[in-house]
């Protein structure tokens, strides 16, 4: 388990926004897609933050409470910038510990600048179930 890499379980086209992209179309892509969160990234494809939902809605909600429109915020407003990213080859359980010890739902994985995919608990979690699936396969073997 300590030599698997997160290239082997990372969502390799992970859900992404723009800066620009106004709040409600954000919103709308991270519930069509399912995910708890969306990489941002600029006009040449490089990460520039990271949108969660809880970004979304916090944004909304304080919108609507102030009786503004509540999509009407950019992504640059309001997504977290110098996010914490990952090379592919790092090993899942060091990935795994740095992640619930910064409570992060979702981390970029990133070669030479070039954003290659998103590592998420629920890979992670992936990962850990097929480790524990194979380890008690090989204990009944023996």
């Amino acid at each position: 388990m300590a030599k698997t890499r997160i290239s082997d379980f990372m969502v390799k086209d992970p859900v992404s926004v723009t800066p620009d992209m106004d709040l409600y179309a954000a919103a709308t892509r991270i519930l069509e897609n399912q995910v708890s969160g969306a990489t941002v990234i600029d006009g040449d494809g490089k990460l520039v933050g990271m949108l969660s939902e809880l970004d979304c809605l916090q944004a909304m909600v304080t919108s609507v409470y102030n009786g503004a429109d509540p999509g009407g915020a950019l992504v640059q407003d309001i997504m977290t910038g110098n996010v914490e990213v990952n090379d592919p080859d790092d090993e899942v359980l060091a990935v795994a510990r740095s992640m619930l010890d910064h409570k992060h739902r979702r981390r970029p994985v990133i070669k030479d600048g070039e954003l290659l995919g998103q590592l998420t608990c629920r890979q992670i979690l992936k990962a850990v179930t097929e480790f524990a699936e194979h380890h008690q396969a090989e204990a009944l073997k023996n």
